[in-house]
């Protein structure tokens, strides 16, 4: 055998034992050191689980920065929408058991149940539940569920979603949903005769053990070790209130841990066996790890993933040539992510008390690197150049709004008066327009958090800046005339950063 064969072979060996180990702790630590102060995030969690061994599990920065108290693995935070997997973990229990099946129509269930649609209410099955093929829009109807603070319930869900406009043909596009899964929280009652939460509790948290996790805040039996939710307003990091409304649960309900999700992560890599207990069957395991619903995909280093898809709760992917099994959460304030890789044996779980997604991103993917054997990358910095130029962009669309407002504040808008009254939206109720002190004032009888000052942009077009700063989602008002008069309104974001939760663009109000 000759010398370049040896030094092949050799190279060979090398990578292969270089790539079979563990990411250093210092090196996590470090990464994370510089992931707080590059987004301004108070605190983050880390887990690392792999060949089923804990590798990692710890606290960095600070839970509140109004107390100053700690992150560490047993810290409490709101996973948000890494919640749907257990939803559909639910539904799975449900079938292994054999009360229902994934291809059952909701109308079996909830014979209420109705869409835009008379075609997709008849054909609308479980699985169209949670796999966002509805037709529905990206958000649709979230308003109905966000922000916290209004009045609306799974019962009025249910009854409204049949006035949400579909912008697609059924099952024919991808567009993330979260009023559907609330539905499939109900589905879960009705079969199992349990309340969502107690049926999470009962079939899954308590035989994993997770004895410091519940289905959602109230439920938190300590709440002595959890974050409080931190959002940048005007350039300095606030603590906000926290979002409790149980109509989410369902969707993204659970508050939980880095001990406790490292056991979820692997039972999900031990195919559904816990110990010696088989909680959910190894053939429904594969069938939520299942590409559903294709998901736009950009191919390009360092990942050249040829697919994305939503499987049954998690998305899925190719990355580097193996499958990535993955969700992320978003509360105001939160934001979490879950990626596993059962090729590779492999979870990893970022927890964060800061909404900037960036951060468990830059965390995620430096860590998942290592064990692909791909080379290291400046995630950090590559994604902090990535949202300063995202926010130079944001802030120049909403400066320049309010540069006009300031602009106009003297001109008389040409329905001022006009346009003072009650208006009414099918799914989302009613909403007063009022003056008082030479003011427009913007108010939601169903929503209250969405209230604010109403100010003169131009032609019939007004701006809302909501009494919450920590909203970030100001709105235009389009004010909508018939035979010279007012007759309804229509809404969007000014911001192109709103969160997609604030569906604005699919209220269309009527004038009483």
């Amino acid at each position: 055998m000759n010398i370049k064969k040896y030094l092949l072979i050799f190279t060979i060996l090398l990578c292969t034992i270089s790539f079979s180990q563990e990411i250093p702790e210092k090196k996590v630590d470090d990464l994370v050191n510089q992931t707080l102060k590059a987004f301004n995030v108070p605190g983050i969690a880390v887990g690392i689980i792999h060949d089923g061994k804990i590798i990692l599990a710890k606290g960095y920065g600070i839970a509140d920065i109004t107390t100053g108290a700690k992150v560490n693995s047993s810290t409490n935070f709101g996973i948000a929408s890494n919640s749907k997997a257990f939803t559909t973990a639910a539904i799975a229990i449900l079938v292994d058991e054999g009360k229902m099946k994934w291809d059952d129509k909701v109308i079996q269930f909830i014979p209420e149940f109705k869409m835009y649609n008379d075609y997709v209410t008849q054909e609308f099955t479980i699985r169209d539940l949670v796999t966002h093929r509805s037709g529905l829009g990206l958000g649709a109807g979230d308003l109905m569920v966000w922000p916290d603070g209004h009045n609306f319930t799974p019962t009025d869900i249910i009854k409204n979603i049949q006035y949400l406009k579909p912008v697609s043909d059924f099952r024919s596009k991808y567009d993330y949903d979260n009023l559907l899964y609330i539905i499939a929280g109900v589905v879960i009652e009705r079969i199992s005769g349990k309340t969502w939460t107690k049926f999470i509790q009962e079939r899954i948290l308590n035989p994993l053990q997770m004895d410091r996790t519940a289905p959602n805040w109230d439920l938190l039996k300590d709440k002595s070790n959890a974050i409080a939710p931190h959002v940048p307003i005007d350039g300095e990091l606030k603590v906000i209130d926290r979002y409790t409304n149980p109509i989410f649960d369902a969707a993204a309900g659970i508050y939980s841990n880095i001990d406790d999700l490292s056991k979820w992560v692997l039972l999900n890599l031990n195919k559904g066996k816990h110990n010696d207990h088989q909680i959910i069957s190894e053939a429904q395991i594969r069938e939520m790890t299942k590409p559903q619903t294709l998901m736009p995909i950009a191919t390009k280093p360092p990942y050249n993933s040829l697919f994305r898809a939503y499987g049954l709760g998690f998305q899925l992917q190719d990355v580097a040539g193996k499958l990535e099994v993955s969700h992320t959460g978003g509360l105001e304030g939160i934001v979490t992510q879950i990626v596993m890789y059962p090729q590779l044996n492999l979870g990893v779980i970022v927890l964060t008390n800061q909404q900037e997604g960036a951060a468990f991103m830059a965390v995620s993917n430096t860590i998942k690197d290592h064990y692909l054997g791909l080379p290291e990358k400046d995630w950090v910095k590559e994604y902090d150049e990535l949202i300063s130029k995202r926010g130079e962009e944001a802030d120049k669309i909403t400066d320049e709004v309010w540069q006009t407002v300031e602009k106009n504040k003297k001109s008389k808008s040409p329905d001022a008066k006009n346009i003072i009254g009650t208006y009414k939206d099918n799914w989302f109720g009613e909403i007063t327009i009022s003056e008082n002190k030479g003011k427009l004032r913007f108010v939601s009888k169903r929503s209250p958090q969405l209230s604010g000052d109403m100010f003169y942009y131009k032609d019939n077009t007004y701006a809302v800046k909501w009494d919450n700063a920590y909203l970030h989602a100001d709105a235009f008002v389009f004010v909508q005339m018939k035979d010279g008069k007012v007759s309804g309104l229509k809404m969007e974001t000014i911001s192109p950063l709103t969160d997609f939760s604030y569906d604005f663009q699919d209220l269309d109000f009527s004038k009483n």
